[in-house]
């Protein structure tokens, strides 16, 4: 990892100062570690038609396919006042485009949660 961990994290609360969600004001922002150093941030972007609102994590993900990176290392993930696991949707993304070692951290606000991709989704829907 060229950057640490802690230093993902606060890319990660400083996405989260641009999420645009008036309708829960519950701001998510997520930095994307690619294996060569690159890091491409997400913030959760709400809509008044829920299902057309994007999460964070896949902001990130689909910022970094949409720019040619494809190799994952980590994604840090920040909340509004309370950790914020990965949802199903995007934990199903990223078992298609990351390997099952894809490091995982959910701050907490005091503290950092590392889990793997293989830790919170041990059986993901595949081909």
């Amino acid at each position: 990892m060229n950057i640490t961990k802690e230093e993902l994290v606060q890319r990660a609360r400083e996405a989260k100062e641009r999420t645009y969600s008036p309708y829960s004001s519950f701001g998510v922002g997520a930095a994307l570690l690619c294996k060569e150093g690159t890091v491409y941030l997400g913030t959760n972007v709400e809509n008044v038609s829920f299902g057309a609102t994007c999460c964070a994590e896949r902001v990130a993900l689909f910022s970094a396919i949409a720019n040619g990176d494809r190799d994952f290392e980590a994604i840090a993930i920040s909340a509004t006042n309370i950790p914020c696991y990965p949802c199903g949707i995007c934990r199903q993304v990223m078992s298609e485009l990351c390997d099952g070692d894809f490091k995982i951290f959910i701050d907490n606000g005091t503290d950092v949660i590392e889990k793997s991709l293989e830790e919170l989704l041990p059986c993901s829907f595949d081909f």
